[in-house]
Protein backbone atom coordinates (compact mmCIF):
# COMPACT_ATOMS: atom_id res chain seq x y z
CA UNK A 1 0.00 0.00 0.00
CA UNK A 2 3.11 2.40 0.83
CA UNK A 3 4.36 1.94 -2.32
CA UNK A 4 1.03 2.50 -4.22
CA UNK A 5 0.46 5.49 -2.12
CA UNK A 6 4.12 6.96 -3.20
CA UNK A 7 2.84 6.16 -7.05
CA UNK A 8 -0.02 8.22 -6.37
CA UNK A 9 1.30 10.96 -4.53
CA UNK A 10 4.23 11.04 -7.42
CA UNK A 11 1.92 11.25 -10.15
CA UNK A 12 -0.38 14.31 -8.31
CA UNK A 13 3.06 16.22 -8.77
CA UNK A 14 3.88 15.18 -12.24
CA UNK A 15 0.16 16.45 -13.24
CA UNK A 16 0.57 19.98 -11.07
CA UNK A 17 4.42 20.58 -12.46
CA UNK A 18 2.86 19.77 -16.16
CA UNK A 19 -0.32 21.99 -15.94
CA UNK A 20 1.42 24.76 -14.61
CA UNK A 21 4.63 24.83 -17.11
CA UNK A 22 1.86 24.28 -19.85
CA UNK A 23 -0.18 27.50 -18.34
CA UNK A 24 3.22 29.49 -17.77
CA UNK A 25 3.78 28.81 -21.74
CA UNK A 26 -0.22 29.69 -22.84
CA UNK A 27 -0.89 33.10 -20.59
CA UNK A 28 2.67 34.12 -19.15
CA UNK A 29 4.20 32.76 -15.27
CA UNK A 30 2.74 36.37 -13.70
CA UNK A 31 -0.54 36.22 -15.12
CA UNK A 32 -1.08 32.46 -14.05
CA UNK A 33 -2.87 31.64 -11.42
CA UNK A 34 -2.83 28.95 -8.66
CA UNK A 35 -6.33 28.25 -8.93
CA UNK A 36 -6.19 27.67 -12.94
CA UNK A 37 -3.38 25.38 -12.58
CA UNK A 38 -4.80 23.24 -9.60
CA UNK A 39 -8.47 22.68 -12.39
CA UNK A 40 -6.16 22.06 -15.37
CA UNK A 41 -3.83 19.23 -13.08
CA UNK A 42 -7.46 17.87 -11.64
CA UNK A 43 -6.84 18.38 -7.80
CA UNK A 44 -8.09 21.24 -4.83
CA UNK A 45 -6.36 24.14 -4.16
CA UNK A 46 -5.49 22.38 -1.24
CA UNK A 47 -3.79 19.38 -2.42
CA UNK A 48 -2.00 21.80 -4.78
CA UNK A 49 -0.33 23.51 -1.34
CA UNK A 50 0.25 20.14 0.14
CA UNK A 51 2.76 20.30 -2.87
CA UNK A 52 3.91 23.79 -3.45
CA UNK A 53 3.91 26.60 -1.53
CA UNK A 54 3.92 29.56 -4.71
CA UNK A 55 4.13 29.79 -8.11
CA UNK A 56 8.30 30.03 -7.55
CA UNK A 57 8.48 26.77 -6.02
CA UNK A 58 6.66 25.17 -9.27
CA UNK A 59 9.78 27.49 -10.94
CA UNK A 60 12.37 25.68 -9.49
CA UNK A 61 10.95 22.61 -9.64
CA UNK A 62 10.71 22.69 -13.52
CA UNK A 63 14.19 23.96 -13.75
CA UNK A 64 15.15 21.27 -11.76
CA UNK A 65 13.16 18.50 -13.86
CA UNK A 66 15.19 20.23 -17.07
CA UNK A 67 18.55 20.16 -15.42
CA UNK A 68 18.41 16.91 -13.64
CA UNK A 69 17.05 14.89 -17.12
CA UNK A 70 20.23 16.67 -19.07
CA UNK A 71 22.27 15.35 -16.80
CA UNK A 72 21.20 11.94 -16.73
CA UNK A 73 21.02 12.35 -20.65
CA UNK A 74 24.55 13.61 -20.97
CA UNK A 75 26.08 10.55 -18.82
CA UNK A 76 26.62 8.13 -21.68
CA UNK A 77 28.22 10.75 -23.95
CA UNK A 78 30.62 11.31 -21.02
CA UNK A 79 31.61 7.97 -20.09
CA UNK A 80 32.19 7.11 -23.86
CA UNK A 81 33.07 10.52 -26.13
CA UNK A 82 34.31 10.55 -29.65
CA UNK A 83 37.56 11.38 -29.39
CA UNK A 84 37.16 14.91 -31.52
CA UNK A 85 37.18 17.16 -29.21
CA UNK A 86 35.05 20.02 -30.42
CA UNK A 87 32.85 16.97 -31.74
CA UNK A 88 32.29 16.04 -28.33
CA UNK A 89 31.91 19.35 -26.72
CA UNK A 90 29.43 20.44 -28.93
CA UNK A 91 27.09 17.09 -28.89
CA UNK A 92 27.01 17.45 -25.08
CA UNK A 93 26.09 21.30 -25.09
CA UNK A 94 23.61 20.81 -28.41
CA UNK A 95 21.92 18.23 -25.68
CA UNK A 96 21.75 20.78 -22.96
CA UNK A 97 20.00 23.56 -25.33
CA UNK A 98 18.16 20.67 -27.56
CA UNK A 99 16.62 20.02 -23.88
CA UNK A 100 16.00 23.80 -22.91
CA UNK A 101 13.01 24.30 -24.06
CA UNK A 102 11.14 21.18 -23.20
CA UNK A 103 9.31 22.77 -19.63
CA UNK A 104 10.50 26.08 -19.66
CA UNK A 105 9.81 28.83 -21.93
CA UNK A 106 12.07 31.59 -22.59
CA UNK A 107 10.06 33.94 -20.24
CA UNK A 108 10.11 31.45 -17.78
CA UNK A 109 14.05 30.95 -18.26
CA UNK A 110 14.04 35.28 -17.86
CA UNK A 111 11.92 34.55 -14.49
CA UNK A 112 14.04 32.21 -13.06
CA UNK A 113 17.58 34.10 -13.64
CA UNK A 114 16.28 37.38 -12.46
CA UNK A 115 14.69 35.62 -9.37
CA UNK A 116 18.32 34.07 -8.90
CA UNK A 117 19.60 37.09 -9.01
CA UNK A 118 17.74 39.60 -6.69
CA UNK A 119 17.10 37.06 -4.17
CA UNK A 120 20.69 34.98 -3.56
CA UNK A 121 19.98 33.77 0.06
CA UNK A 122 16.04 32.16 -1.24
CA UNK A 123 16.03 28.19 -1.39
CA UNK A 124 15.29 28.77 -5.04
CA UNK A 125 18.51 31.00 -5.44
CA UNK A 126 20.50 28.39 -4.26
CA UNK A 127 19.09 25.47 -5.53
CA UNK A 128 19.44 26.86 -9.44
CA UNK A 129 23.25 27.66 -8.21
CA UNK A 130 23.51 23.74 -7.36
CA UNK A 131 22.52 22.84 -11.22
CA UNK A 132 24.54 25.47 -12.82
CA UNK A 133 27.73 24.14 -10.91
CA UNK A 134 26.28 20.26 -11.57
CA UNK A 135 26.05 21.46 -15.49
CA UNK A 136 29.57 23.18 -15.36
CA UNK A 137 31.32 20.00 -13.52
CA UNK A 138 29.91 17.33 -16.21
CA UNK A 139 31.41 19.49 -18.77
CA UNK A 140 34.91 19.83 -17.00
CA UNK A 141 34.45 15.72 -16.74
CA UNK A 142 33.94 15.64 -20.61
CA UNK A 143 37.09 17.58 -20.71
CA UNK A 144 39.03 14.97 -17.92
CA UNK A 145 37.61 11.99 -19.76
CA UNK A 146 38.77 13.93 -23.20
CA UNK A 147 42.11 14.57 -21.80
CA UNK A 148 42.48 10.15 -20.00
CA UNK A 149 41.81 9.22 -23.37
CA UNK A 150 44.81 11.32 -25.02
CA UNK A 151 42.34 13.32 -27.37
CA UNK A 152 43.62 16.85 -24.86
CA UNK A 153 46.90 17.72 -24.25
CA UNK A 154 48.28 16.25 -21.17
CA UNK A 155 49.46 19.79 -19.21
CA UNK A 156 45.89 20.97 -19.84
CA UNK A 157 43.87 21.94 -16.65
CA UNK A 158 40.66 20.08 -17.38
CA UNK A 159 38.78 21.35 -15.21
CA UNK A 160 39.38 24.75 -15.47
CA UNK A 161 39.11 24.62 -18.94
CA UNK A 162 35.78 22.85 -18.84
CA UNK A 163 34.78 25.96 -16.76
CA UNK A 164 35.76 28.41 -19.36
CA UNK A 165 33.42 26.34 -21.78
CA UNK A 166 30.62 25.93 -19.32
CA UNK A 167 30.30 30.19 -18.46
CA UNK A 168 30.86 30.47 -21.92
CA UNK A 169 27.98 28.36 -22.84
CA UNK A 170 25.82 29.85 -19.90
CA UNK A 171 26.44 33.20 -21.06
CA UNK A 172 25.41 32.55 -24.38
CA UNK A 173 22.15 30.78 -23.83
CA UNK A 174 21.09 33.84 -21.31
CA UNK A 175 22.33 36.09 -24.65
CA UNK A 176 19.53 33.24 -26.10
CA UNK A 177 16.45 33.83 -23.75
CA UNK A 178 16.67 37.23 -23.90
CA UNK A 179 15.79 37.42 -27.48
CA UNK A 180 12.63 36.13 -28.03
CA UNK A 181 13.35 36.06 -32.03
CA UNK A 182 16.36 34.60 -31.85
CA UNK A 183 16.24 30.65 -33.27
CA UNK A 184 18.09 27.85 -31.48
CA UNK A 185 20.27 26.92 -34.54
CA UNK A 186 22.18 30.33 -34.32
CA UNK A 187 22.81 29.54 -31.12
CA UNK A 188 24.27 26.40 -31.53
CA UNK A 189 26.38 27.97 -34.15
CA UNK A 190 27.51 30.94 -32.85
CA UNK A 191 28.53 28.87 -29.42
CA UNK A 192 30.44 25.97 -31.75
CA UNK A 193 32.37 29.18 -33.78
CA UNK A 194 33.06 30.05 -29.98
CA UNK A 195 34.35 27.02 -28.79
CA UNK A 196 36.30 25.83 -32.19
CA UNK A 197 39.92 28.00 -31.19
CA UNK A 198 39.93 27.22 -27.84
CA UNK A 199 39.33 23.42 -28.80
CA UNK A 200 41.88 23.54 -30.88
CA UNK A 201 44.55 24.72 -28.57
CA UNK A 202 44.02 21.76 -26.40
CA UNK A 203 43.53 19.09 -28.67
CA UNK A 204 46.38 16.78 -28.77
CA UNK A 205 48.06 16.45 -32.36
CA UNK A 206 47.78 12.62 -32.68
CA UNK A 207 43.59 12.86 -33.02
Amino acid sequence: MAGLREKQKADKNRRILEAATKLFREVGYDAARIEDIAERAEVSVGTFYNYYQNKGDILVAAVSMEVEEVLDAGEPLVADPPMNVLVALQTLINQYYDHSLVYLSKEMWRTAMAISIQQPETPFSKRYTELDRALCAQVSTLVQKLQRKGAVLAGVDAVAVGSMFFNNLNMMFTEFVRDERMPLKRLKDDVARQNRPLATLISSPTT
